[in-house]
């Protein structure tokens, strides 16, 4: 689950301007999803505990059930599939031929979601670090549970952003996904955000491994996030 600034501020007692440094100076996570900046609450509770910091208020507590949408993640990153080789100048071309594969979905939502994706301020592109971003449409789109696909795109070289990457890496390795409804964007943001974030699946992916390789780093990844929100079992 993703928190804004606000919330962040005050989970630490602290001015929005604090936290804003914290990002600049302290590599606190951040990600900008249509203008705002949104923090990863697992990201943000392993900073703080890596530097002594507790949070005063509530939003940092642990989700009971992250993945209680039972949206997996493999099967979207089936449907988009693993693109090689891409030139920076055609990822704009491999994002419409994602689109036109699209499940569950007509050939004229398909043909308004590529012309919304070319179009400007269509695309949010969300550098995450280590040269890895994760690009969404800026417009939520509500397709209904059986659509939605995540795509994974290796870049021979690296990706114009109108910003630089935070960290200064530039942006090889993309994310690319569409949630089936607004209300599972960001979920599906966080989740992605967790799995890019550290691990298996972020070194295949940076590695360019191969495409089973990559597969079981996702399940893996999914199996260990799935893992770490079930409640404890009592002590008898």
């Amino acid at each position: 689950m993703f928190l804004n600034l606000v919330e962040i501020a005050e989970s630490f007692g602290v001015p929005e301007r604090v936290v804003q440094g914290w990002v600049r100076d302290e590599g606190l996570p951040c990600m900008e999803d249509r203008g705002r900046q949104l923090f990863d609450r697992a990201q943000v509770a392993d900073w703080a505990a890596r530097r002594g910091l507790a949070a005063k208020a509530g939003f940092l507590a642990p989700e009971v059930r992250a993945l209680a949408t039972g949206l997996q993640l493999m099967p979207l990153l089936r449907t988009g599939g693993i693109w090689r080789d891409v030139a920076g100048a055609e990822v704009a071309a491999t994002l419409g031929r994602i689109v036109s594969a699209l499940p569950g979905v007509t050939p004229p939502v398909r043909q308004m979601l590529a012309q919304r994706l070319q179009a400007p301020g269509g695309l949010t592109t969300a550098p995450v670090g280590g040269g890895i971003a994760l690009p969404h449409p800026s417009a939520r789109v509500a397709l209904g549970r059986d659509s939605g696909v995540v795509a994974l795109i290796l870049l021979r070289d690296a990706l114009p952003l109108a910003e630089p990457a935070p960290d200064g890496v530039p942006v090889t390795r993309l994310v690319f996904f569409i949630a089936p409804t607004p209300r599972l964007h960001l979920d599906l943001l966080a989740r992605l955000s967790r799995a890019v974030a550290r691990g298996p699946f972020r070194e295949a992916l940076l590695r360019g491994a191969a495409d089973d390789e990559i597969f079981r780093a996702l399940d893996a990844a999914e199996a260990s996030a799935e893992s770490a929100t079930q409640p404890a079992s009592p002590v008898r």
